[in-house]
């Protein structure tokens, strides 16, 4: 038997519902189902939840985390942890699955191999069509090197510590996992005989500056630094220092909603940023909330012309650099705490609640 697991945050509806269609349809349902709903807004999961009461099989995992960043790695290792199948196949949310998909999984299973599979991209117009696997047309197909939608014997995922959480947002997790693999001297196969996945378009809205959600915007550079140096070191094991696959607490992500023990409100300064960050590792049992907002231009100037004639000034930062310093201090150290976070670049301000443990 094989666990298939699809994670989630706020996609479209229908595609939710396309996608379980397509798995509620096979031809063999020797599997087990997981939907980890990653950080979707709640008014969305109250639908959601509608939703999946069709699909009375699936074990359903609610992640109360809106406002952070997305981590498909937590949300994969989460059911990693869970997983008492043989084999365990990371899916996507998006994809419509061909009715003989899991009698192929079936087929392809070896304790010592990992199989990973073409697919089949689906155009906007197509997609909005609302056609079933076998009459959806493809655009175009995934190559080898898109190496998403898995299958790994179970043992082997666990062995080198699951999916490496520190990427967060999108790209580079699922590489380097194959990448880690293969430093094992496991088998890694491409199986490109026949499209049984196909992915449904979707719109990238979380790249939008209409979004206050939580967004890196060097993030994607940094992680494709971070894989080449797993590359180049002969990595296998991840999340060596961190517990992983760390299941969400809703009773301390509850304490977000409390009045905070500490208020800090701070401009974009180099050196108060610097000093704040610092002191995180000195709050404990204590819900934070902070506030950055973005300086006077009058005062940036002052701090120019002080600069510009040698005088002691002080050095204001972007706020898009202020972001980036904030989430890559969570990423590296509080990751799995409770929290809450949303720059608002139209108002120029930063907001993080968050519970110190």
């Amino acid at each position: 038997m094989a666990t298939i697991v699809l994670t989630n945050r706020n996609r479209d509806l229908q595609t939710v519902k396309n996608c379980l269609d397509s798995l509620e349809n096979q031809s063999n349902d020797n599997f087990e189902l997981f939907f980890v709903d990653y950080g979707s807004n709640n008014d969305y999961v109250v639908h959601l939840e509608q939703l999946l009461l069709k699909y009375p099989k699936i074990n359903y995992i609610n992640c109360p985390v809106s406002g952070q960043l997305w981590n498909k790695c937590r949300a994969i290792n989460i059911v990693l942890q869970q997983c008492k199948t043989p084999y365990f196949f990371v899916g996507d949310i998006d994809m419509l699955f061909h009715s003989d998909f899991i009698s192929k999984l079936h087929e392809l299973k070896n304790e010592n191999k990992v199989t990973y599979f073409q697919v089949g991209f689906l155009s906007e117009k197509e997609t909005l069509l609302q056609k079933d696997f076998d009459h959806a047309a493809v655009s175009f197909t995934s190559k080898k090197e898109a190496t998403g939608m898995t299958l790994y014997p179970t043992h082997l995922l666990k062995e080198i510590n699951g999916y490496n959480e520190f990427y967060h947002g999108w790209g580079a997790e699922d590489t380097d996992v194959h990448i880690r693999l293969h430093n094992l001297g496991i088998e890694i196969e491409f199986y490109e005989k026949e499209i049984l996945l196909k992915h449904q378009w979707h719109p990238k809205t979380y790249r939008t500056n209409l979004s206050t959600d939580p967004y890196h915007f060097k993030l994607e550079r940094i992680n494709h630094s971070y894989i080449q140096i797993a590359q180049i070191s002969k990595q296998i094991k991840a999340n060596l220092n961190n517990e992983w696959g760390v299941l969400a607490d809703k009773k301390k992500y509850s304490k977000l909603e409390s009045k905070p023990d500490l208020e800090i409100e701070i401009e974009p300064e180099i050196s108060k940023i610097n000093a704040l960050l610092a002191q995180w590792n000195n709050f404990e049992n204590k819900v934070i909330s902070i506030t950055v907002k973005d300086a006077f231009d009058i005062k940036k100037r002052k701090q120019l012309i002080k600069k510009a004639l040698g005088k002691k000034h002080l050095k204001f930062v972007s706020m898009k650099n202020v972001n980036d310093l904030i989430l890559e201090e969570i990423v590296k150290h509080y990751k799995n705490l409770p929290y809450q976070y949303s720059f608002d670049q139209n108002q120029n301000l930063i907001h993080l609640k968050i519970y110190f443990q």
